[in-house]
């Protein structure tokens, strides 16, 4: 058993977050993923999966783009500037994502040459089978502490109700 008191701190709650990033309600949803990360700050680790779904056909490629931008070290600001702007990836689709990594300053060759390579599908195909094993039919949808939270059909609520999972994890930290 772990004494988190004389290690340090003990580990962040993780949020799963279950995204899409050519989903307008994934969008909605992002004012919800800020004011979590501003109220639990290194408590809880907001952790990006993807869920692509087959109506929105640029959401494989978004996905895996999303992955290389992790990897360059701008993932969440990738998500939040792909999301932002839905409508320029529903209609330019790959090419668009490599000119939202150009325009954070990331290797956009490189980007492009993932989404060719196809080096972060495995990934991406996990998340996705996860993703249904646990439940999983639409975005958003937030996993915390094993409890599954659909936003896909009605986001009302949802920030409050993984607010308090979280806050009763963290009292039991």
């Amino acid at each position: 058993m772990n004494d988190s008191s004389a290690t340090g701190p003990a580990s962040p709650v993780v949020i799963e977050v279950w995204c899409e990033l050519q989903c307008p309600d994934c969008r909605t949803a992002l004012d919800d993923v800020r004011a979590l990360r501003e109220r639990y700050g290194d408590r809880a680790e907001l952790r990006l999966r993807h869920f692509p779904l087959e109506k929105h056909r640029h959401a494989f490629a978004a996905a895996q783009a999303a992955e290389e931008a992790l990897e360059q070290g701008k993932g969440w600001e990738y998500v939040e500037a792909v999301l932002a702007r839905v409508e320029e990836l529903d209609r330019a689709g790959e090419p668009f994502l490599v000119q939202v990594a150009r325009e954070l300053g990331l290797d956009a060759e490189e980007f492009d040459t993932a989404l060719v390579d196809g080096r972060h599908i495995l990934i991406v195909d996990a998340d996705q089978a996860e993703g249904k094993a646990i439940g999983v039919t639409g975005t958003p949808t937030y996993v915390v502490g094993g409890e599954r939270l659909d936003g896909g059909k009605s986001q009302e609520g949802l920030r409050e109700r993984v607010e308090e999972i979280t806050d009763r994890l963290l009292a039991q930290g």
